[in-house]
């Protein structure tokens, strides 16, 4: 009951902070990119928050849980692609605009917004909708069934839509400056405290998942890079990084933010999959669909009660942190990139953040409605990471890095990147496996690139307007 009471004590305050924010909602550009007020340490909270979330907690301990640190292969992924990002944060703030459809027509044309729109939308729903999942194991487990797991998701997702409506980045934002000091520290005070309980390094060493290979684990080459690949795109061409861009206070903000961010995205994710490996070695023979339980277990049962409860805390500003993120991503794409754009160009600022609320219910109700789709996370996860990779990720980092990319090139990879993967996990759903055992990735990622390159060399160059404004910065003064 005490590890029930923690979380919500957690939630109320959560939301009394939240509702206090709306007060300082007047603008549409506070609602969407919090004023463009976020300085560099704030930028930093919420970009961690944001991108360590159900995807670390369940999917990388399913991977923990059966290839020890040889999962680490798939977070890296992410780090390079953070490491990148470096060189185009500022680019992006001096853009000035609200989300990456806005990059993508600037720099293609208005079929690139309405594609970009589309598969965010896929992408990001996906996502939200396994945060639920794994906010209803979390209370399923901590009360030993007494809140079943389908319950457990009406409340985290009742919770998150709530949430996310009240002030929207303003909220979110500040918020995860608190989720996310709460979350290094649980997650690197646990760590010793499992150590110990579960017996020290000699048992740990003895009882951990046997690994058949010393950096791929259990994995094959094609496996391994079917886990590093979508998550590097999904760094590259994340439309939450790119929102918080938007909502810096100047483009040397928003560059300095990146530097933290891959500090402690570094740090929490080597922790969090020490903590998983660990618990592996104690909580023996858990099955596929249960493996990525394991940190929610350690948490439970193999950590002192206060430690436990700080970590089960952690784990939920995670998991609510990273739902509330990627929901009013595709809210704003609905209501500015579709409904602003081409039906209510004169939409005032008052209607633009109601009609985003009602958007942020009804993609939350969609996200609850997807839960079902995929049951395994892990599954979940990389194909939400793999349709939005390949499909947005290599047209979105043509506009910073390659000057011959067309409108042609760019709506066709877009196109031809998510109907790949749509058509793969279509496939990989009704035979009960992968066509030819390949994940989809690869062939979606392949045919992206192939139009990208392609169609844009065999198409007139664009004019210098269409690329000029993405490749300087003209104001990294504070």
């Amino acid at each position: 009951m005490v590890y029930l009471l923690t979380i919500l004590f957690y939630l109320v305050v959560l939301f009394a902070i939240g509702l206090h924010l709306t007060k300082r909602l007047k603008r549409k550009e506070d609602f969407l990119v919090a004023g463009r007020s976020l300085t560099a340490p704030v930028l930093v909270g919420t970009l961690l928050a944001s991108w360590i979330g159900s995807g670390d907690i369940f999917s990388v301990s399913d991977l923990s849980y059966n290839h020890g640190f040889s999962s680490l292969i798939g977070s890296s992924g992410g780090w390079l692609g953070i490491i990148i990002v470096f060189f185009i944060a500022g680019r992006v703030r001096t853009f000035g605009q609200f989300t990456v459809p806005d990059i993508m027509e600037a720099r293609y044309n208005k079929w690139a917004r309405i594609l970009t729109t589309g598969v965010t939308i896929i992408a990001y729903v996906t996502i939200v909708s396994y945060q639920f999942r794994g906010g209803g194991w979390v209370l399923d487990i901590i009360t030993g069934g007494k809140i079943p797991v389908e319950t457990g998701i009406i409340i985290i997702a009742v919770f998150v839509i709530t949430y996310t409506l009240l002030a929207g980045m303003i909220s979110v934002a500040y918020l995860d400056i608190l989720n996310g000091i709460g979350m290094i520290t649980a997650i690197l005070l646990a760590l010793p405290f499992l150590i110990q309980h579960v017996g020290g390094m000699d048992y740990i060493v003895a009882n951990v998942t046997q690994r058949s290979h010393s950096f791929l684990g259990n994995m094959t080459w094609v496996q391994a890079m079917g886990y590093f690949v979508p998550t590097l795109l999904l760094a590259l061409g994340q439309g939450n990084m790119y929102q918080r861009f938007f909502s810096a206070k100047n483009a040397k903000e928003a560059k300095k933010s990146v530097i933290g961010w891959v500090g402690g995205v570094i740090l929490l994710g080597i922790a969090l999959q020490s903590l998983a490996v660990v618990g592996s070695s104690y909580f023996k023979g858990l099955e596929a669909n249960e493996a990525g339980k394991i940190i929610i277990l350690v948490a439970h049962k193999g950590v002192p009660v206060a430690v436990g409860c700080f970590l089960l805390v952690a784990i939920v500003a995670i998991i609510i942190s990273t739902a509330n993120s990627f929901l009013l991503v595709p809210a704003t794409n609905v209501i500015r990139d579709v409904y602003q754009r081409f039906i209510n160009p004169n939409l005032p600022d008052k209607k633009m953040i109601l009609y985003s609320r009602l958007a942020v219910i009804v993609l939350g109700v969609i996200a609850y409605s997807l839960i079902s789709f995929f049951p395994r996370l892990l599954d979940a996860a990389y194909a939400a990471y793999t349709v939005y990779g390949a499909g947005i990720t290599p047209a979105l980092v043509a506009v910073f890095f390659w000057k011959r990319a067309t409108a042609s090139g760019g709506v066709l990879s877009i196109l031809g990147g998510t109907t790949v993967t749509i058509v793969w996990e279509i496939i990989n759903k009704i035979q009960g496996h992968l066509p030819f055992g390949i994940p989809a990735i690869y062939p979606a990622l392949a045919v992206s690139l192939v139009l990208l390159f392609g169609v844009s060399l065999l198409t007139p160059k664009p004019p210098p307007e269409k690329w000029r404004a993405f490749f300087k910065n003209k104001d990294l003064t504070p």
